[in-house]
């Protein structure tokens, strides 16, 4: 009986090093091979939405952040240093908000380029209904979000 109990808590912990090696394993899969590479594709997309208004670069800024604070601790304070997505990673970090500068901009060039795109770029109707549509859902999400209370510097 006492073989019997010392076999069966052996296997029971062998068992569970090798899900502990196999989740560790794949923790490290996924930092290096799905969420660095992924942080890179969207802080690209966030950038280019700084020329292309219609490309929103607050949501791809955010999620590149959010991957590199997975995968790689030096990118993500490379982001944070950012003068230009610092602040706006930092907000939204610490209080899942997003400031009111940011927002109107965000909202400005989206109503500017979008709408001259309706007026003067599309031709058919069902297109500048679904590009209505769709202008409207994006500043619908950017109004939703919680905007940071004023701070005094």
């Amino acid at each position: 009986m006492l073989a019997s109990v010392s076999t069966l808590r052996f296997h029971l912990a062998r068992r569970d090093c090798i899900a502990k090696t196999f989740n560790t394993r794949r923790r490290v899969w996924l930092k290096a091979y799905l969420y660095k590479p992924l942080g890179f594709f969207f802080l690209a997309l966030g950038l280019l939405g700084i020329a292309l208004p219609l490309l929103p670069t607050t949501p791809f800024v955010l999620l590149a952040a959010w991957c590199f604070a997975r995968s790689s601790e030096r990118w993500h304070q490379r982001l944070l240093a950012s003068e230009l997505f610092g602040p706006m990673i930092r907000n939204w970090e610490r209080n899942r908000c997003v400031s009111c500068r940011t927002k109107t901009i965000a909202l400005i060039s989206m109503l500017a380029v979008g709408g001259a795109s309706i007026i003067f770029a599309l031709d058919g109707t069902g297109l500048r209904l679904a590009a209505g549509v769709l202008l409207t859902i994006g500043c619908t999400t950017i109004c939703l979000v919680k905007t940071c209370a004023p701070t005094v510097d």
